[in-house]
């Protein structure tokens, strides 16, 4: 038998085609979040070292070890000098910090360096509010973790790397690929960078890691929820018990657990002012949860949200929804939104009179969420199952749970989520209806106390509202552009005349394209006139249809994208009722804005 032949000369970072098979484990997912309600945190934001890396040879070349000298002493030659590179503020994204990284895709390697002293805490962990999209983290030489998806959060454990002068790396990639969510081809900006917060967060050896609350359907005041606690060890036992104290409700109980779990149910008591929550009266509630060394405060508010005889229904009443859909954009941070940024958008929309907000495509900062708690604005949360994506493969539909997981299992105790969203715009196919069948399906085991919808598209062969995938669904969310990109408006009137669904319908998308500023007759395309007359036929027709419970109008302000580059997009989506930066409301607003006056919230019997 002939000897196989060892390759002598093969140099890993050259001929390795597999390298980022070595960075794959640990990949931390939904299972490795913990509950950070009210923790103190030690950010790691602001100036970060950061170069593009297009050949990714952070991850080829090893420069995370830092080999400057080898067994001899003698120092060898290196490709990087990360304390030297510029700087990038942390978070934010590349593309908008510096003129030539515009358009850059693929890996990009932030460092900085941080100092820690450990004060008695048994575990730490570094969150990352979101890293877009793929993100290898290395700590002191180490590789440290890996997390999929650019929206949602990752906990990282942090624990056996720390020393007191650390270095940590995190290699940022946004490639485009047909098997991730979203996939190669979207209709907004592929932003990359570490987009949201860094923060450290010490935990004792045993420590809350899930938890949460809610008002249980038909009633006005029994509260149901979960508490799990992690941490033990051969040394250490989990508690056998957690409390719960809502003080303003005078509201106080020990919580059994089993193996770390437990679930309650419990009742207000008769003699406590409860308020429950809603867009006009967002009263919030402080939840206290201890169990053994650790506790936990959340902000809470109560309703109850569902879908009866074709209605959406909120705390027991009929309600409209008056909404509106927003990217998470700015002209300046493009997807590191502030959070002052983001409170103007919740004030605009609640000026044009709206009590719904649509967050497309994919998870906000979960700021979004909170804000909206506290002002008062119900939301729509989607992850970006959008347009076609690889509906076959096991391996995107896992990207997609967890990406819906870990969405939940951080916005399930926040009041103004009414909404999962499983997708957008996707064609009705049998490997779609199985892809998104199982998500809803996963939104309702995982959270049954809210409604789960997708924006669908309308079955334009037979002229009615049908997609496979409403039976799955709470609502029906419909796409439409009748007056835009189909001229023949009377067609919407002729599918709402063909449709009688049993489910209340969401006009998820419609509008028109205008420049900010110019104006011109009804028929002239690109002006606020047509964009105008547009949405004066649109919800002239709403006023008729009874099973119609929402409207979401595309979008509140324009927003970047490199697929619209006609003389009045110019690299931007012009569909917004405001301009890019927010100083000018189009015609179209004024039309959005009396409309829902005049609609008001509560549905017609």
């Amino acid at each position: 038998m002939e000897e196989k032949r060892v390759i002598q000369n093969f140099v890993s970072d050259i001929h390795n085609d597999d390298y980022q098979l070595n960075f794959i484990d640990p990949h931390y997912t939904v299972q490795n979040m913990i509950c950070d309600a009210g923790r103190y945190k030690e950010k790691l934001d602001g100036n970060w070292n950061f170069s593009t890396d297009q050949y990714d040879y952070c991850l080829r070349g090893k420069w995370y070890e830092e080999q400057y000298y080898n067994e001899a002493g003698l120092s060898l030659p290196r490709d990087y000098d990360f304390d030297d590179w510029e700087t990038l503020k942390v978070p934010g994204t590349w593309n908008t910090q510096k003129a030539e990284y515009l358009f850059f895709e693929g890996p990009g390697v932030y460092t900085r360096k941080f100092h820690y002293v450990n004060h008695g805490e048994k575990k730490v962990v570094i969150k990352f509010g979101a890293v877009y999209y793929n993100a290898r983290v290395f700590i002191n030489g180490k590789f440290a973790g890996f997390h999929r998806g650019g929206s949602t959060p990752f906990y990282l454990d942090a624990t056996p790397f720390l020393q007191l002068e650390n270095r940590i790396i995190v290699v940022a990639e946004n490639t485009r690929r047909k098997t991730q969510l979203p996939s190669i081809n979207t209709d907004w900006y592929n932003y990359g960078g570490i987009t949201r917060s860094v923060e450290l967060i010490r935990l004792p050896e045993s420590y809350i890691s899930d938890f949460s609350i809610s008002l249980n359907r038909g009633t006005e005041r029994t509260l149901s929820g979960t508490i799990e606690v992690s941490g033990a060890t051969a040394d250490t036992a989990l508690p056998g018990s957690a409390h719960l104290e809502i003080a303003e409700l005078g509201l106080s109980a020990d919580i059994p657990l089993t193996n770390g779990k437990g679930l309650f149910t419990i009742e207000v008591p008769c003699c406590s002012d409860f308020e429950l929550w809603c867009p006009e009266n967002p009263r919030l509630y402080t939840v206290k949860v201890s169990a053994g060394p650790d506790t936990v405060t959340d902000t809470v508010g109560f309703r109850t949200i569902e879908v009866k005889n074709g209605k959406v229904v909120l705390n027991g009443k009929p309600v409209y929804l008056n909404g509106v859909a927003c990217h998470e954009e700015s002209a300046a941070n493009g997807k590191a939104v502030t959070p002052a940024e983001a409170e103007e958008n919740i004030r605009l929309a609640k000026e044009m009179g709206c009590n719904f907000m649509r967050l497309a495509h994919y998870p906000h900062d979960e700021a979004v969420s909170k804000l909206a708690d506290r002002i008062g604005l119900l939301l729509w949360e989607e992850i970006p199952v959008y347009w076609l994506i690889a509906f076959s493969n096991p391996d995107t539909y896992a990207d997609a749970e967890n990406q819906l997981a870990e969405l939940i299992r951080r916005d399930k105790n926040r009041a103004s989520v009414i909404i999962w969203s499983v997708g957008n715009e996707n064609p009705d196919t049998d490997e779609r209806l199985s892809f998104m069948s199982r998500l809803a399906q996963f939104a309702h085991a995982t959270d049954p106390t809210r409604l789960v919808s997708a924006a669908c598209l309308v079955d334009t062969v037979h002229l009615k509202i049908a997609d496979r995938l409403e039976q799955y669904l709470d609502v029906i969310g419909l796409n439409e552009y009748y007056g835009w990109y189909n001229p023949h408006f009377e067609q919407l009137e002729t599918i709402m005349a063909n449709s009688q669904p049993e489910k209340p319908v969401v006009i998820s998308e419609f509008g028109a394209d205008a420049l900010s500023g110019h104006y011109g007759t009804i028929d002239q395309k690109g002006t606020e006139t047509c964009q105008e007359y547009i949405y004066r036929r649109q919800t002239e027709l709403f006023e008729k249809i009874p099973f119609i419970q929402g409207t979401c109008p595309w979008i509140l302000f324009d927003f970047r994208t490199p697929r619209r580059m006609s003389a009045w997009q110019k690299g931007r989506n012009t569909k917004g009722l405001l301009n890019e930066d927010k100083t000018h409301k189009k015609l179209a607003f004024y039309v959005m804005q009396e409309f829902y006056r005049k609609r008001g919230t509560t549905p017609k019997e």
